[in-house]
């Protein structure tokens, strides 16, 4: 499960997003966020 931030990042003409995953602990079963700056390219790779 991923969410794509409202605000992007822009940087000239490439477009850049935040994205923000919620992953389970194997170790323990807790959840933990984990963030990325994504392409808008890479956008649908990194929610998967």
């Amino acid at each position: 499960m991923a969410k794509k931030v409202v605000a992007t990042l822009r940087q000239g003409k490439v477009s850049m997003a935040k994205v923000i995953k919620m992953v389970k602990s194997p170790k323990t079963g807790a959840y933990m966020f984990t963030e990325q700056i994504v392409t808008d390219e890479q956008l649908k790779n990194a929610i998967k």
